[in-house]
């Protein structure tokens, strides 16, 4: 039994009309669902994308308008890893996000309000999760997610969890990685600030890594096992889920593969339109009347690159 990667990984934002705009415009991805946060639906929940909403490519948030400023340390994920095809996608998306911190084989660089993102040239037969944009050519476009890299005072007290219940393949320095029958992706600690971390806007709420819906409840039957505490499987109507925190504080999803953002919409009008999972329709004319008005996501045009 093992995990197909990252599934997808949640954030706060302050401003959810400027985010639409930077992961749809600036980034390329596709809004794929309009929702709110079923734990507080008078929160957004916006889910961005590759063309077909796949789990792997979906970096989603939860506006909390005019958040304070996150700040991550100990216990957080602090930068999020996108896979690229080459050294030749590493420079249009220098001049696209206008800067950036170069490496080797890499690029980093921050989102309006501080987010942190890698760029890596990553040679895999992993499927290329890639969105479609007018002003970005298929072969320099994000490819979905490589992996995060955490903070952690105390990685060695997360190895029993990561390696024995999870099943995590170690990688390197405390590196591990999550690899499926069809996708892979990686974990990583680096050493904590000595300030603590804050939740807000710019910050990681938590990591998503995929499961097959058969083994989704041997997986909660196995972390509970394992004394980590998690919730029960919750049914979030596209995917279903359990949270639990590993040992060095970071909060963790197991979510499902499936159904999809495909159950409720139409394949080519994703993310257009207000939807609520039906235990939460009742409550529409309500939400319609607080939730941030947002522009219109990025019109779907094919790139003929």
């Amino acid at each position: 039994m093992k995990l197909e990667g990252v599934h997808h990984v949640t954030c706060i934002t302050g401003n959810a009309p400027q985010n639409v705009e930077y992961y749809t415009g600036t980034l390329g991805l596709r809004l794929v669902k309009k929702s709110v946060n079923q734990d507080d639906p008078t929160v957004y929940h916006l889910f961005y994308a590759d063309e077909n909403g796949s789990p792997g490519s979906d970096i989603t948030f939860f506006e909390y308008p005019n958040a304070r400023p996150g700040r991550a340390g100990a216990g957080m994920v602090h930068r999020i890893v996108w896979r690229v095809a080459s050294t030749d996608a590493l420079d249009f998306w220098q001049e696209r996000v206008d800067g950036g911190e170069r490496g080797d084989g890499v690029l980093r660089f921050a989102d309006p309000e501080g987010l942190e993102h890698e760029l890596a040239v990553v040679e895999t037969e992993d499927e290329p999760l890639v969105a479609d944009h007018p002003e970005i050519p298929r072969d320099v476009a994000l490819q979905g997610f490589d992996g995060v890299r955490a903070y952690s005072a105390s990685p060695e007290a997360s190895r029993a969890a990561l390696e024995e219940t999870l099943a995590f393949t170690p990688a390197g320095e405390n590196t591990w990685e999550a690899r499926g029958g069809e996708r892979g992706g990686f974990y990583a600690y680096d050493p904590a600030p000595e300030e603590p971390g804050a939740m807000g806007a710019g910050a990681v709420h938590h990591v998503a890594w995929a499961s097959t819906m058969q083994d989704h409840e041997e997986w909660q039957r196995r972390v509970a096992a394992a004394g980590l505490r998690p919730t029960p499987i919750i049914d979030r109507f596209w995917f279903h889920s359990i949270y639990f925190r590993e040992a060095s504080g970071v909060l963790f999803e197991i979510a499902t593969l499936g159904p999809g953002f495909g159950v409720d919409e139409d394949q080519e009008h994703l993310g257009e339109a207000l939807v609520l999972p039906p235990d939460f329709e009742h409550l529409r004319d309500k939400l319609e009347q607080v939730l941030t008005p947002l522009p219109k996501p990025r019109a779907r045009t094919v790139s003929e690159a």
